[in-house]
């Protein structure tokens, strides 16, 4: 396998749409620091601290961060992580002006090669998905109502992002429709690895 072309990945697609999944697994084979966002701001949520009562309140409600409040964990965190080169995204940026601000922080610290990957799946196929994850996982922003606001906020706040990150880097939007394997293997194909 030739080596990965880009410094960054970002791993774009509706809630239920097998991005964290696909995410894990690509970030396994390509060797880069998985940067799963929904996880951090999950145990950002656990700490009794001010600031992680309102992340947690805000989840539990199946809201975003405001753009300041996202910063605050970059700042927090990236650090850390841009020592291990290499960056799988998922789940940031949702708005065009995360995006704007994480690409100067990037490239800031040397990191130039920026590829986006879309999974794409109708509302629908999402909706079904989410429920079913409810179901076994028991998550609070998982109920019918939340999934339905966080769909709609996709649409709204989120897809204006994937036009940002075209302007960036490589764009391949994958159908998200099929098996894991079947997913995995048409982001291989895409990626060229």
């Amino acid at each position: 396998m030739e080596m990965p072309k880009y410094d960054a990945i970002f791993m774009v697609g509706p809630q239920g749409s097998g991005k964290g999944t696909q995410g894990k697994v690509l970030a396994e084979k390509l060797g880069y620091f998985y940067w799963e966002m929904g996880e951090i701001l999950r145990e950002e949520a656990k700490k009794s601290t001010p600031f992680g009562k309102k992340v947690k309140a805000l989840i539990d409600a199946g809201h975003l961060l405001e753009d300041d409040e996202l910063y605050r964990i970059l700042n927090t965190e990236l650090p850390e992580v841009i020592k291990h080169k290499r960056i799988l995204f998922d789940g940031v940026p949702r708005r065009v002006g995360q995006g704007v601000y994480l690409i100067h922080y990037l490239n800031q610290n040397g990191y130039t090669k920026f590829g986006t990957i879309v999974i794409d799946v109708p509302k629908k196929e999402s909706i079904a998905r989410l429920l079913e994850r409810a179901h076994h996982e028991f998550r609070t922003d998982d109920t019918p109502e939340k999934i339905a606001y966080r769909l709609d906020l996709y649409e709204s706040e989120t897809k204006p992002v994937i036009k940002f990150l075209q302007g960036i880097g490589d764009l391949h939007t994958i159908d998200g429709v099929g098996s894991i394997e079947e997913i995995s293997k048409r982001i291989n194909q895409a990626l060229g690895i």
